[in-house]
């Protein structure tokens, strides 16, 4: 049984991606052939933005908005502890500070009034100046928007998405992506929309941000390649991986319809014995991955290894704890919650190719677990 299975999905697929690559090799256009242009124009359709720019990996699609801003030395920037390292590692990047926030103990997302309490904290310190707020999109969910966005318009803070792992996710019938002013994502193997290596893109209403975000993403490019206007980076997403995107997209909203049955199905199967992943009102999640929660999380896992069947835990240690980010600020009151999730929480095997026969296999191994 596979985590994610992304054999299945190249067997579904595989002669439409065999004329893609081959198109683009025979061209010989690598970079920034026509193929990136296209799966730009098709994602702002899909997500419902303006402007999609796409870049060479996740990582860079988070920095470089920063980088656009202006975000730096002094300034704060809030984004949850329960996460993967890359959102706070760009704010360090860019030379501002992270400050972390608590998460909602059902959704795990960023928990509005934490957020509050930690810009008030860092206004009363008068060290930091507040800039930004990355909300994360975990597991799939659109992070609580009309909550963060207000707080946002009252403060004066930049709103940067973090929808590494949300495209096909909605919240009221938007799609993840569109949020806040500019939202960046991943197209890492393992994403809801994944690439064959890595990439990842920035989408956004705002013109002139579309057009510095370019440039950025170019070294800094003006009006050639040989005209640089600022400081930027090399960060380009190959015309085969886009190529690639391109043929996973058109069959995205398929596979997000297949994964919400697999999510229903294990909420029936274990709604009963463990806490299993929540999905408020108005939420569609891109399920990414599928979170459980249970004291006996460890004799779990172990049943499951010997079951021949994949888990993991997501996250293992909470960013502020970890040595990297230890001295940066955290908001009052402490983070309780991503301090004890890691101690419960395990993620199954979730992708939309999963049997059901598969999936009852994982259920019946679970509820065994739990009864011993």
């Amino acid at each position: 049984m596979q985590f994610i299975d992304l054999g299945a999905q190249r067997e579904r697929i595989k002669d439409k991606l065999a004329t893609a690559i081959d198109k683009v090799v025979a061209e010989g256009r690598y970079i920034l052939g026509p193929e990136v242009s296209a799966l730009e124009e098709q994602l702002a359709a899909y997500v419902g933005t303006k402007h999609v720019i796409a870049c060479a990996n996740g990582t860079d699609a988070l920095l470089m908005p920063l980088m656009a801003y202006g975000i730096g030395s002094g300034d704060a920037v809030f984004c949850p502890s329960f996460t993967f390292a890359a959102t706070a590692e760009v704010v360090a990047l860019a030379g501002a500070e992270p400050v972390f926030v608590e998460i909602d103990a059902d959704t795990y997302n960023m928990d509005p009034k934490s957020l509050t309490a930690a810009i008030d904290h860092i206004k009363a310190e008068g060290r930091l100046t507040p800039k930004a707020v990355i909300p994360v999109d975990l597991f799939g969910l659109a992070a609580d928007y009309g909550a963060i966005e207000g707080i946002a318009a009252r403060e004066g803070l930049r709103i940067i998405e973090d929808a590494a792992q949300s495209i096909g996710g909605t919240l009221n019938n938007k799609r993840c992506g569109a949020f806040g002013h500019v939202a960046s994502t991943s197209f890492y193997p393992a994403k809801p929309l994944g690439c064959y290596g890595d990439g990842g893109a920035m989408f956004t209403d705002d013109d002139e941000l579309a057009d510095v975000l370019r440039s950025i993403a170019f070294h800094g490019k003006g009006e050639s390649q040989y005209d640089n206007v600022r400081v930027g980076l090399n960060s380009r997403l190959d015309t085969i991986q886009a190529a690639i995107l391109i043929e996973k997209l058109a069959i995205l909203e398929d596979e997000m319809e297949a994964r919400q049955k697999v999510a229903a199905r294990y909420a029936e199967g274990l709604g009963d014995v463990v806490k299993v992943a929540v999905t408020p009102k108005g939420h569609r999640s891109a399920w990414a991955q599928y979170a459980i929660e249970t004291g006996k999380r460890d004799l779990v896992r172990k049943r499951l290894g010997e079951a021949g069947i994949p888990s993991v835990v997501y996250y293992e240690k909470p960013l502020h704890l970890q040595k990297a980010y230890e001295m940066h600020a955290k908001a009052p009151g402490g983070l309780a919650i991503s301090e004890s999730l890691p101690h419960r929480i395990l993620c199954l095997p979730m992708h939309p190719y999963l049997a059901e026969s598969d999936q009852d296999r994982v259920i019946e191994t679970i509820r065994s677990a739990v009864a011993e």
